[in-house]
């Protein structure tokens, strides 16, 4: 039974157009994200997934094991699921799939592992991580995810600041609670990744804008790791600029 690391890279990004193929150190960033999984020794098989023949030609250039999917997908988990069930009708069988953001260069074995070992658990159906936010403006900004967990397991995600602490000013909440935020580092069993992608949009995720709140109202559980290390998501070439700076320093 395999385990399987796929790459979603998609070239149309709103603010980013072409981000995969953007250079850091002479190199694209979608083969940084790549040679960091392959280094890590986790996987069987690595596979970055795109619908656009740009970057499959740039990351094949460079030796990476690519897959054309459709353009009509709206999301990494549909590109996971594709190359999934590719892989299957060739005869392999895998046992779980990881989806790692393609604009993750800074992407480590820590938290690769830290996913993984999540699955060392029977029931382990989803998995993903969060990290304790110790920042107000983290906190507070809709574009940190924030997770409430119980028994290491998911109850609710949210661009809101969840939970609501009654009687103190939100500058006060982190001194009285512990709030986590969500990384978007996802594992999936393999029989659970082709049943999710069948269903269709809930009302939460469509109210949040979350997929995975979609997951929890259609009953799956997903598994909370906590991690300390957070890398650096690109969505902007500021953020592209940051990533070179860490870079020049560990290099």
């Amino acid at each position: 039974m395999k385990r399987v690391a796929v790459i979603p890279a998609r070239y149309a990004s709103s603010r980013f157009p072409a981000k995969p193929l953007a250079m850091l150190k002479g190199k694209p960033m979608v083969m940084w994200v790549y040679d960091a999984v392959c280094q890590s020794e986790l996987f069987d098989i690595v596979i970055i997934a795109t619908d656009d023949e740009r970057i499959k030609n740039c990351a094949e250039s460079y030796g990476a094991n690519v897959r054309m999917t459709s353009t009509e997908f709206t999301c990494g988990t549909q590109r996971c699921e594709f190359v999934l069930s590719e892989l299957e009708r060739e005869g392999v069988e895998v046992e779980l799939v990881v989806n790692v953001q393609g604009d993750e260069p800074l992407i480590s074995k820590t938290q690769l592992s830290d996913l993984l070992n999540l699955f060392d658990a029977k029931n382990c159906e989803i998995a993903t991580l969060a990290k304790e936010i110790n920042d107000i403006e983290e906190l507070t900004s809709a574009n940190c995810v924030k997770v409430v967990k119980s028994n290491n397991k998911a109850i609710y995600f949210s661009r809101s600041v969840i939970p609501h602490l009654r009687g103190y000013r939100i500058n006060e909440y982190l001194e009285h609670h512990t709030y986590y935020k969500h990384i978007g580092l996802y594992g999936y069993k393999a029989d659970v990744l082709h049943e999710i992608v069948k269903m269709e949009p809930s009302s939460l995720e469509i109210a949040e804008s979350l997929e995975q709140l979609r997951w929890l109202e259609n009953g799956y559980t997903i598994s909370i790791g906590e991690t300390d290390f957070e890398s650096i998501g690109v969505d902007t070439p500021e953020d592209l600029d940051r990533v070179n700076k860490i870079l020049d320093k560990n290099i």
